[in-house]
């Protein structure tokens, strides 16, 4: 019997969910067919194709995780905010591996330009990182530091990359460290009258 109440918002959260227990890779539009009780042609009157499911679960992430951040960094500065942001950062993405995994695929411009998660996101993180007394251009490069940093830790980690015996929070805790003394100590790109 097929299931009533499909909506975009559903198949996008059933998508989701989907993707944290097969992997974002394996999302298909027949596997949530089956889930919804009904054939794959009913569910193009909710998404147009797979890539915009895709994309609309990467929305979803997105919005959640950053939520978490800013729960996580309310009311905090500098260090401080630096390690509940990366806290918060690692704990999603660990908990929600194939939503995490959402995040990181490349989303159309457009879309990004009307998301008010993904417009709180570079409020959240810029904010941050202007505690550091960073403007642009290295904002973006700082940006793209932790990104790097936590995504490369955070991925390694989820699979088993790290061997040694040491305790792997540990390492985190660390990495953290380093890069607040790092951020202190930004060093700032050299700007001409004429630029």
């Amino acid at each position: 019997m097929a299931r009533a109440g499909i909506t975009a918002d559903r198949l996008t959260a059933a998508a989701a969910d989907l993707a944290d227990e097969v992997g974002f890779d394996h999302v298909t539009l027949s596997a949530l067919a089956r889930h919804f009780g009904v054939k794959d042609a009913s569910l193009y009157s909710h998404v147009k194709n797979l890539q915009e499911l895709r994309t609309r679960v990467a929305l979803l992430a997105g919005g959640e995780m950053i939520d978490a951040i800013a729960v996580a960094v309310a009311g905090r500065a500098g260090k401080d905010a630096l390690a509940a942001f990366a806290g918060a950062y690692r704990e999603y993405a660990l908990a929600h591996p194939g939503r995490y995994a959402a995040t990181q695929i490349r989303v159309d411009q457009a879309l990004i330009a009307d998301s008010p998660a993904l417009h709180r996101t570079a409020e959240i993180t810029y904010g941050m990182l202007r505690a550091y007394g960073l403007e642009e251009p290295d904002l973006t490069d700082a940006v793209r530091l932790l990104r790097s940093t936590f995504h490369g830790y955070c991925a390694l980690e989820s699979t088993g990359g790290f061997g040694a015996p040491r305790d792997v929070r540990k390492s985190w805790d660390r990495t953290v460290d380093a890069l607040h003394v790092l951020l202190e100590n930004w060093p700032r790109e050299a700007t001409h009258p004429d630029d």
